[in-house]
C-alpha cells in the first residue's frame, strides 16, 4: 500500500506531462495543416483568375455573339498593351495619386466622425434623441445624389469630391458603430464598475476595444462604397482622376484606356480593402479566426 501510493502521485504526474505533450502535438498538427492548407489556396485563386481571363481572349477571339457581344470588345492583350502605354506616362500616375488623396482624406473623416458619433448616438440617450433623426432622414440619400448639393455648396470641385466620398463612407461607419456598442454584454461594464472604474475608463477599457470587431466591418464597407461614389463623382465633376480619365476614354470612344480605367479602380480598391482588413486583424489579435 505505501510503494502505491508513493508512486501514485508520479504516475499523475507523468500521465499529465503525457497529456500535455499530446495537445501540444495536436496544436502543432493542426497550424501545419492549416499552414498547408493555406499555401494551397493560392494556387486555386491564381487558376480562377486565369481561367476567367482566358475565357475572355477566347470570347473576344471569336466574336462571339450570343446575348452579349464580344466582336466590338477589347481582349486581354489590347488591355495590357494600353496598360504597357499609359503606365509610361507620369498623367497616369497623378490620376492615381489625385484619387488616392481623395479617397483617404473623405475616408479618414468618414471614420474619425463615424466612430465618435456612433458612440455618442448608442451611449447618449440625449446625443441620440438629437441626431438619431437627421441620421435616419439622410442615411437613404445616395452619397452620388448629393453632387448638385456639393457643387452649390463648395467653391471647388475637389473639396465637393471629398464632400461626397465623407457622405459615402460615414454612414456604414457610424451605423456599425452604433450597433457594435448596443451589442456589447452588459456584464463587462457592469464588472469594469464593480472595480472603481468610471465614465471615461469604461470607455476607453471596456467599450471601444469591444466595439472593434464591429468597427471594422464598417469601416471596410465604408471604403467599398467610398470608392464607387468617389469614382462617380469624379465623371461627373472632376477635372483629374481615375474616375475623370475613364470617362475621358469613353467620349473618345477608347474602350481599352477604359478597361485600363476600370482594372486600375477595381486594383486600387482592393488593395486599400485589404489595408483596412490588415489594420483591423492587427488591432482585435486577440479575437479567435480561421488561417485564410
Amino acid at each position: 500500500m505505501t510503494a502505491t501510493r508513493a508512486r501514485g502521485p508520479r504516475a499523475d504526474a507523468t500521465r499529465a506531462d503525457a497529456t500535455r505533450t499530446d495537445v501540444t502535438r495536436t496544436g502543432a498538427g493542426r497550424a501545419g495543416g492549416a499552414r498547408v492548407s493555406g499555401l494551397l489556396r493560392w494556387p486555386v485563386r491564381a487558376a480562377s483568375l486565369a481561367t476567367a481571363l482566358l475565357a475572355w481572349q477566347i470570347l473576344t477571339a471569336a466574336n462571339v455573339r450570343f446575348w452579349v457581344r464580344f466582336d466590338r470588345f477589347p481582349g486581354p492583350m489590347d488591355v495590357l498593351r494600353e496598360f504597357g502605354r499609359q503606365v509610361e506616362e507620369a498623367q497616369f500616375w497623378q490620376d492615381i495619386a489625385q484619387s488616392l488623396v481623395r479617397i483617404l482624406t473623405g475616408f479618414a473623416l468618414a471614420a474619425v466622425l463615424g466612430v465618435v458619433l456612433g458612440v455618442a448616438t448608442a451611449r447618449s440617450r440625449w446625443a441620440g434623441d438629437l441626431l438619431q433623426p437627421l441620421f435616419e432622414v439622410a442615411r437613404p440619400i445616395p452619397a452620388i445624389a448629393l453632387v448638385p448639393v456639393a457643387i452649390l455648396l463648395f467653391p471647388a470641385n475637389e473639396q465637393g469630391i471629398v464632400f461626397i466620398t465623407f457622405a459615402a463612407a460615414f454612414f456604414p461607419v457610424l451605423v456599425s458603430t452604433r450597433h457594435a456598442v448596443k451589442a456589447l454584454p452588459v456584464v463587462w461594464e457592469d464588472a469594469v464598475r464593480t472595480l472603481g472604474a468610471g465614465r471615461r475608463r469604461v470607455l476607453l477599457r471596456v467599450v471601444l476595444p469591444g466595439v472593434l470587431p464591429g468597427v471594422f466591418g464598417g469601416l471596410s464597407i465604408g471604403m467599398g462604397v467610398a470608392w464607387i461614389c468617389v469614382i462617380s463623382a469624379e465623371m461627373i465633376s472632376g477635372d483629374f482622376g481615375v474616375g475623370y480619365r475613364t470617362w475621358q476614354a469613353y467620349t473618345i470612344v477608347d474602350y481599352p484606356g477604359v478597361l485600363v480605367g476600370m482594372a486600375t479602380i477595381g486594383l486600387l480598391g482592393w488593395l486599400t480593402s485589404a489595408a483596412v482588413e490588415v489594420a483591423g486583424r492587427r488591432l482585435t489579435r486577440w479575437l479567435p479566426r480561421e488561417e485564410r
